[in-house]
C-alpha cells in the first residue's frame, strides 16, 4: 500500500478499500453504504461471481479485482493437466506396476480455448513451441477490454466501472495457423468443438458461462479428444462429464477445479483413472500473495495519478 503512495487509515477516513472477506456480499454493501466516501474497491481474487451475483457491485463505486494477476502459473498448470491427459499420466501413476503405454505428443494438436483473458495469453505464449492450432472463444472476437487484468479505461472514485482498453490473447490468424491463435465468438463453439483435440476453459463463471459445456457439447468432441479445466467447475456439467467418460465420448480430463467443491469422497471421478484432479491448486500461495500485493501497489499509485486501474469489473458483464 505505502510503496503505491497511499496509507494505512481508519474505515472512516478511507477512500479505497482493499476487501479480503471471502464470501460476504451483504457485509461489504453495509460497509460501502456506512462509508460513502470509499470510491474504490479492490478484491484479492480473480473470479468474484459470489459479489456480481448479489448486486453489491451496481454501487457508484470503481471495483477492481485479481483477474489476470495469478496467470502465469495457472497457464503452466494447464499446460502440465494438457500434457498428463496426452499421456495417460493419471492412470500411469495408479498403476502398481509396470505398464508400457503409447503416449500422445502435444506437437501439433488442435486447441481450443474457452476465454480470452490473462490465462489465454499466458497459454498461447506457452504453447508456441509445440505449435498447436488454437483458436480462442471468447465474447468478443476481436477484442476485449480490461478482460485480461491490463490497464483499462481510466477510472476514478465515484464512477461506476467500465471496459478497458481492447486487448486480444494474441494475434488473429488464419484459421489452422500453427502457433497463431484464431479468435471466434461463443456462436462458433458447435462448429469448432467436432475439430478440438483438447478444449481448455479458461474464463470467468457468469450466469451465461454456467454449465457452457455439458452433454451436448462433450457430443461434439471426438472421442480422443481431453478437457481442462482451470476456471471454476460450474464451467462443466459435472454429471455430463462422468456419463461422456464412462461412454468413451472423450479420452480424458484435468480438472483443477470441480462442481461442488470440493469433490465429495466417493465421487465416480475420483476412481476414474483417465481423470486428473489436483484440488484447486493452480497457482502457490506465495505466488499469489506476491501478485496480489503488486497489483494493489500498482493500482493504489495508478489511483493516485490519475492512471488507469489494473482489472476493473464491468457489473455488466459479471466480470
Amino acid at each position: 500500500m505505502s510503496r503505491g503512495g497511499g496509507a494505512n487509515v481508519p474505515l472512516a477516513d478511507a477512500t479505497g478499500l482493499v476487501w479480503l472477506v471471502p464470501g460476504e456480499p451483504e457485509l461489504l454493501g453495509a460497509t460501502l453504504d456506512a462509508h460513502p466516501r470509499i470510491g474504490w474497491v479492490q478484491f484479492p481474487w480473480a473470479g468474484v461471481e459470489r459479489f456480481t451475483s448479489s448486486g453489491v457491485l451496481d454501487r457508484p463505486v470503481v471495483f477492481s479485482c485479481a483477474k489476470g494477476a495469478f496467470a502465469g502459473q495457472v497457464a503452466e498448470h494447464a499446460l502440465m493437466l494438457m500434457l498428463a491427459c496426452l499421456r495417460d499420466l493419471s492412470r500411469q501413476a495408479r498403476t502398481p506396476g509396470w505398464r508400457p503405454g503409447d503416449p500422445r505428443s502435444l506437437h501439433g494438436r488442435r486447441v481450443t480455448i474457452l476465454g480470452g483473458g490473462g490465462i489465454a495469453t499466458e497459454l498461447v505464449r506457452l504453447l508456441r513451441p509445440f505449435e498447436c492450432r488454437i483458436r480462442v472463444i471468447r465474447r468478443h472476437p476481436e477484442k476485449t477490454g480490461g478482460a485480461d487484468g491490463t490497464p483499462g479505461t481510466p477510472q476514478t472514485p465515484g464512477t461506476p466501472g467500465t471496459r478497458g482498453t481492447p486487448k486480444t490473447p494474441g494475434t488473429r490468424g488464419a484459421p489452422g495457423t500453427p502457433g497463431t491463435p484464431e479468435t471466434l465468438p461463443p456462436s462458433a463453439l458447435p462448429a469448432v468443438l467436432p475439430e478440438t483435440d483438447l478444449l481448455v476453459l479458461a474464463l470467468a463463471l457468469t450466469p451465461e458461462t454456467r454449465h457452457v459445456v455439458g452433454a451436448a457439447q462433450l457430443a461434439l468432441l471426438p472421442p480422443h479428444a481431453a478437457v481442462v479445466n482451470v476456471a471454476r467447475g460450474a464451467h462443466i456439467d459435472t454429471g455430463a462429464l462422468v456419463e461422456a467418460l464412462r461412454a468413451g465420448t472423450i479420452s480424458a480430463a484435468g480438472l483443477d477445479v470441480t462442481d461442488p467443491e470440493p469433490l465429495p469422497d466417493g465421487h465416480p471421478l475420483w476412481a476414474d483413472p483417465r481423470v486428473l484432479i489436483t484440488s484447486h491448486s493452480a497457482d502457490s500461495a506465495e505466488y499469489v500473495a506476491r501478485m496480489l500485493c503488486e497489483r494493489v501497489e500498482r493500482n493504489v499509485g495508478n489511483l493516485r495519478a490519475g492512471r488507469p486501474l489494473e482489472g476493473v469489473i464491468d457489473p455488466a458483464v459479471g466480470y
